[in-house]
């Protein structure tokens, strides 16, 4: 069965930075893609960045400029680079791969401090 296994939340001053992991219990390449979504409280989930399994990527557009995501398929991790944090990126973030099926991870939360 497969899992993903969030890290690396927290609480962070405005302007500093995280980097989130995603750990997958087997193989990266059983994935299509996989992505990070995040949710703010009273709000829907939404996409924050997805990378393929040849490393193409995709940002929402809000966040292309301070967010990064990476994979390292050896370590079978995928990262989030997030910079420049704001309040408005506190939010519950999950890790999610598809194969055709979804799969999410529990969730690690970050909380940017103004």
């Amino acid at each position: 069965q497969v899992q993903l296994v969030e890290s690396g939340g927290g609480l962070v001053q405005a302007g500093g930075s995280l980097r989130l992991s995603c750990a997958a219990s087997g193989s990266l390449f059983v994935f299509n893609v996989m992505g990070w979504y995040r949710q703010a409280p009273g709000k829907q989930r939404e996409l924050v960045a997805s990378i393929t399994r040849t490393g193409r990527t995709n940002y929402a557009d809000s966040l292309k400029d301070r967010f990064t995501i990476s994979r390292d398929n050896a370590k079978k991790t995928v990262y989030l680079q997030m910079n420049s944090l704001k309040p408005e990126d506190t939010a519950v973030y999950y890790c999610n791969g598809n194969t055709g099926m979804d799969y999410w991870g529990k969730g690690t939360l970050v909380t940017v401090s103004s």
